[in-house]
């Protein structure tokens, strides 16, 4: 792979319209802009994170962990493009484009994500593989539809397919990004068939032959041809850096407000991050600021500062390797040693302190019984539309969605494209006015 050919301001879905004029604002800054101001990233506001919604202490929700991703991922791209043109002084490829190009990618990477956190994708996962959804199964495959697609629902082939495809009244491209922001999100550039049962792919069958025009386009190296298998795009290493450093870090800052980590374990966990020197030089500065809040604010960005030169450092080194499309672990996997081990204790205190706390866990558990029942109820509806009940169900589906589509494969997509675009909020209303748990009033 080559860089010039990587970094591609050409739109999906207005290729034709595509010139290589300079403006004030570049197709790349266009491409942030333009998610900024979308509907499904301001829904993003009202989906679980990790905790659940905030009551009286405000955590973390979708939106706010986007946008810092987006941050830290601009940084890198600062880091990674300045280095890059130092290296290649006569190149014609926009290095200094890439840090626009990852901080849209970042705000774009859990746009298809469903509602309540990660255990919507389970609760997807799980309908079609152990529960009421396992009846589809022939249907699907007699019809010549992709199952896998369904039993390992994924978010980030979600994402995908919001932002390229062409919905009911929609133009054709969808939110027309640019090839290179579009591929700097597919960390899993594979179909579901070459999965081979991981549960992680980069897009649906629907979306299969777009994506390869895109991977084509930008000169990703193709792995296999069937089933369907690319290289990552480069840029897909630092938008997963981005996320790895933040969702890890700002966990911990949200146990803490959250009382689930004291004060004295928060400390030690940012500290371990630095050599003894460091440390000390960071204590006597802890003793300047008495206010707690504070205190833990100042050692997370250090901890993602110098996380942020780590990855890029990774990155930097092993660039020939990832262009080669040999490099395959996450960046954060091969930091140097201290902040390495310092991170794997952070993930086991979080994994034991704050993902199997009661109140995530019955977030998972509420999830899972609402997308369960939304997909059973919407999914019944679209096998058998002419019947009375399923009239009537379906006009809850907004006309964007193709749920008359020929396919029963492109029926379901339709329902898990409404579905999974569904804040929490909405989820659990719809929920009970459905079962008739809310009645409105007259």
């Amino acid at each position: 792979m080559n860089w010039q050919q990587l970094l591609s301001a050409k739109r999906f879905g207005m290729e034709e319209y595509h010139d290589d004029k300079h403006h004030d604002r570049t197709d790349f800054q266009r491409d942030y802009d333009r998610l900024i101001f979308s509907a499904p990233f301001r829904r993003l506001q009202n989906k679980t994170q990790v905790f659940p919604l905030p009551g009286s202490i405000f955590v973390h929700n979708r939106l706010t962990h986007s946008i810092e991703v987006s941050c830290v991922g601009r940084s890198l791209g600062v880091i990674v493009g300045k280095e890059l043109r130092k290296k290649y002084p006569n190149s014609p490829a926009d290095f200094e484009e890439i840090n626009s190009i990852i901080a849209a990618g970042c705000l774009a990477h859990d746009l298809g994500n469903p509602p309540f956190g990660h255990s919507g994708e389970t609760a997807i996962t799980s309908y079609f593989s152990e529960d009421k959804g396992m009846r589809l199964k022939e249907k699907i495959i007699k019809e010549g539809g992709r199952w896998e697609d369904f039993i390992n629902f994924e978010g980030n082939a979600n994402s995908i397919r919001l932002l390229i495809h062409q919905f009911n009244g929609r133009r054709r491209g969808g939110f027309v990004m640019t090839y290179s922001m579009l591929a700097s999100i597919v960390k899993y550039p594979y179909s579901s068939i070459a999965a081979n049962g991981a549960g992680k792919f980069g897009f649906f069958e629907a979306e299969e032959k777009d994506f390869k025009r895109i991977a084509n386009e930008l000169g990703m190296h193709c792995i296999q041809e069937d089933p369907l298998k690319y290289a990552r795009h480069p840029l897909v290493y630092l938008v997963e850096a981005a996320d790895d450093i933040c969702y890890k870090i700002m966990d911990l800052e949200d146990a803490h407000k959250l009382g689930l980590l004291t004060t004295e374990q928060t400390i030690e966990l940012f500290l371990n991050f630095f050599p003894e020197e460091k440390q000390r030089k960071m204590q006597k500065t802890l003793q300047v600021v008495s206010d707690i809040n504070e205190q833990i604010a100042y050692l997370r960005s250090s901890v993602i500062g110098l996380l942020v030169d780590e990855c890029s450092n990774v990155f930097l080194e092993n660039e020939q390797s990832i262009l080669d499309g040999g490099f395959e672990k996450p960046l954060i996997k091969c930091i140097s040693p201290l902040p390495n081990n310092a991170y794997q204790i952070a993930t086991d205190v979080s994994y034991k302190k704050i993902y199997k706390t009661k109140d995530v866990v019955d977030i998972e558990l509420a999830g899972h019984r609402i997308i369960g029942f939304l997909l059973d109820t919407f999914i019944s509806a679209v096998e058998e539309p002419n019947a009375k009940y399923s009239k009537l169900i379906l006009s809850r589906i907004p006309e964007q969605y193709e749920k008359d589509a020929p396919t029963l494969y492109q029926r379901i997509l339709a329902v898990l494209d409404f579905v999974s675009g569904m804040t929490d909020v909405y989820a659990l209303d719809l929920y009970r006015k459905i079962t008739g748990m809310s009645l409105p009033t007259v």
